[in-house]
């Protein structure tokens, strides 16, 4: 799939969630008037997108993924970012980190390039509120946020229903027992608290699902979509387990696992007009191949250093000091295109991921140039 053809294909998919969450919120009239003013505005953004390319030879892309904090309340199993240093307890973490306002001034720039979506991960995003309260001004962008959604009280709620902008996304690994095996006891009721509340107070959410070869069956059955339905979910995003921790490469999908999760999907997205249905990075395989690395999105590590995606933790380029706009002519991401590590022949699971030791290569070959 040409360059251009997926821009197309990422603007079209990008107008039909927007006009999907815009039916879903209609009950409620201030949602309603916020998506509807952001499908205006994502129009004008599939324009500055253009314009760029255009001016400048440069491809934006509509998303970001961002970790923002690098700490976090809980130790789950094969947590991707403790396993590649981004995050660690609570007052243990000695990473630098960008401050509120640098990473409002990143959005703002995002949002002037046509970047539409900021995805914000961690650690755990919302122990860091002072950060979310600045890039909640940022008003023509959308920010999921995804957290365990411990910390969803009455605060951050009343704080969510003034910023419309922020998306919570809940992460759980399915029932009670999943969750609780990965996140710790208790974590999957303490979820479901936050999910209640902000159902009673008529918010859009949604939730992740780390799916594996394990409770693939459960989270993707009509019983258990039908059950986040009714506790209000609006969003369900699947992301396909990487087996960042030893040992654990058999709850990775293969072949015949994406298959089956491709026409699961298809049967969910007819079945359930009412709710956005999203797989990553299985949605990719029609995309032409991986999206990293400014393809479709690229990682910005808490630091701003600019990373092809948060499961491939290499650098070339800081965002703080090139933009964005620089950082997505980043020598390294230039090369995983031109070597077909992203946008080549696309079978499923992580690319970068399995060809960690080739990218983290890359990166080396290219300081030690430098310093020639």
């Amino acid at each position: 799939m040409s360059e251009i053809n997926l821009q197309g294909y990422m603007s079209s998919a990008i107008r039909r969630i927007m006009a999907k969450a815009y039916r879903n919120v209609l009950s409620n009239p201030r949602e309603a008037k916020t998506v509807f003013r952001l499908q205006n505005t994502f129009i004008k953004s599939e324009s500055r997108r253009k314009a760029v390319a255009k001016e400048c030879g440069v491809e934006v892309p509509p998303f970001l993924i961002c970790s923002i904090s690098t700490e976090c309340n809980l130790s789950c199993k094969g947590c991707y970012a403790r396993a590649n240093g981004i995050a660690d307890n609570p007052g243990k973490s000695t990473r630098p980190t960008l401050t509120p306002e640098q990473w409002r001034g990143i959005f703002e720039e995002a949002s002037e390039l046509g970047i539409n979506f900021a995805l914000l991960a961690g650690g755990e995003p919302m122990m860091r509120k002072d950060i979310l309260e600045e890039v909640a001004k940022v008003e023509d962008m959308i920010f999921p946020i995804f957290t365990n959604g411990t910390l969803i009280g009455p605060s951050y709620i009343a704080f969510l229903k003034e910023h419309l902008n922020l998306i919570p996304v809940i992460s759980i690994e399915g029932a009670e027992h999943g969750t609780d095996t990965r996140r710790g006891k208790g974590i999957y009721k303490r979820a479901m608290l936050s999910v209640e509340e902000l159902h009673k107070e008529d918010l859009f959410f949604g939730v992740s699902i780390t799916v594996t070869t394990e409770n693939f069956a459960l989270v993707t059955s009509d019983e258990y979509v039908d059950h986040l339905r009714e506790l209000g979910c609006k969003l369900i995003i699947y992301v396909e387990y990487v087996p960042t921790e030893p040992g654990t490469e058999h709850l990775a999908f293969g072949e015949d696992d994406l298959d089956m999760m491709e026409s699961v999907q298809a049967h969910q997205r007819e079945r359930y007009d009412d709710i956005i249905i999203i797989s990553f990075p299985g949605d990719e395989k029609h995309m032409g191949g991986c999206l990293a690395g400014g393809r479709g999105f690229f990682h910005i590590a808490p630091d701003g250093n600019a990373e092809p995606c948060p499961f491939s933790p290499y650098s070339d380029s800081n965002v703080l000091s090139l933009g964005v706009k620089g950082a997505l002519q980043s020598p390294l991401f230039k090369k995983l295109r031109a070597v077909h590590l992203v946008g080549g022949e696309h079978s499923g699971g992580c690319a970068l991921w399995e060809h960690r030791e080739e990218v983290e290569g890359m990166v080396n070959s290219q300081t030690a140039a430098l310093k020639e």
